[in-house]
């Protein structure tokens, strides 16, 4: 096993998107798992705007975050809006395998008008979206961390 020191790390953001008691999840085609919208942090971007980027590219829907603390800047530095999450995911190579890399994932909720799903230009076909309630999060194969988390933003949003 490669030597944590080695391992190459991205980072990522992770959006649980959220529309009247459900969370839009899609199934992944190579992991075939479901997932939220997220994906790699570019070079010029900051966490929470490729958050907004990729549910933008990915579902066609225009988020609004929730996040307790605003972007504040005070001269040369900048406190960034905390993410609900962050965690450390062990990417494997291959199915089994030894860990390939790992993403620091920063993992945010929001809101959004609608739920009419319309990717933009190559992204995920709509029909590999479904939008998931809490009963539903619990009753469907979606793995423990996928429906803890979209059940707390689902319940966060209600209370905001």
């Amino acid at each position: 096993m490669r030597d944590r020191m080695e391992t190459t790390r991205h980072d990522t953001a992770t959006v649980y998107v959220v529309h009247d008691g459900a969370t839009a999840l899609h199934e992944h085609d190579r992991l075939g798992l479901w997932l939220p919208p997220g994906g790699h942090v570019k070079r010029d971007e900051l966490p929470h705007h490729a958050a907004e980027r990729e549910v933008r590219e990915e579902t066609g829907l225009d988020p609004s975050l929730l996040l307790a603390d605003p972007e504040i800047e005070t001269g040369v530095v900048r406190s960034l809006p905390q993410p609900e999450h962050l965690l450390l995911e062990d990417i494997h190579a291959y199915e089994g395998g030894e860990i390939g890399h790992q993403h620091v994932d920063s993992v945010y909720f929001a809101t959004v008008d609608s739920r009419a799903i319309d990717p933009d230009g190559d992204e995920r076909d709509p029909e590999h979206w479904e939008w998931f309630t809490p009963e539903q999060l619990r009753e469907a194969d979606v793995g423990d961390e996928v429906e803890t988390i979209g059940i707390e933003a689902i319940e966060a949003v209600s209370e905001r």
